[in-house]
């Protein structure tokens, strides 16, 4: 079984990887270790306030203990990312890990364009399951997909985020994130979400690359 770190960007994304993608990764010989960025250097609370050096120091940190590494962290709200790309940034964040380390083939930095929330979008109706506990207008949801080629790039003017926020009474993210992805399904996630789906793809192939 393969070790993957994952330098997560917060609670929320730690559950989704528990919930959500453990299950499916296990099944490809991958054990999936989520650990909320800062964790991995202070083994304090963590979380939140990405930035390109505090990402490359948790990575190459956990590439010291676990057969493979990558990150679960959203562009939206990214501090330092200035003008770049979702895709430049990547490739920023792989050229500060490669002078750090001797072996970086089986490290991965992965951003999620634009943020966690967009793959919440995949399936607007799975926001029915918070119920209970919240008031989605599911029509809402829906409208708002419609006006995006994908999940993904829902963001314009305003994040995914704070999109569920305006239509959805007394969402909370940490609680009712995680609930909606595993309603929604990893499946329906990676097809209506392509980068991510591409992300998946490469770490469910590792256990026959390492």
């Amino acid at each position: 079984m393969i070790r993957l770190g994952i330098s997560v960007e917060g609670y929320t994304e730690e559950a989704f990887v528990r919930n959500v993608l453990a299950d499916h990764l296990r099944q490809n010989g991958v054990e999936p270790y989520p650990i909320v960025i800062g964790r991995a250097r202070s083994g304090g609370r963590g979380g939140g306030n990405v930035s390109v050096r505090r990402l490359v120091n948790d990575i190459v940190k956990l590439h010291y203990s676990y057969d493979a590494v990558t990150s679960l962290v959203d562009f939206y709200g990214f501090r330092d990312r200035e003008e770049s790309t979702v895709e430049l940034l990547e490739e920023r964040l792989g050229d500060e890990i490669a002078p750090k380390l001797k072996n970086r083939r089986w490290v991965m930095p992965y951003v999620q364009k634009y943020e966690f929330e967009g793959l919440l979008f995949s399936k607007a109706e799975a926001f029915h399951v918070i119920g209970k506990t919240a008031n989605p207008n599911i029509e809402r949801l829906l409208a708002i997909r419609q006006k995006f080629s994908t999940p993904e790039d829902i963001n314009d003017d305003t994040a995914p985020g704070k999109r569920i926020e305006e239509a959805v009474s007394g969402y909370r993210k940490r609680l009712h994130g995680p609930m909606i992805a595993r309603e929604t399904g990893l499946p329906k996630i990676r097809a209506e979400c392509p980068r991510f789906n591409a992300w998946a793809t490469c770490l469910e192939g590792l256990a026959g690359q390492i």
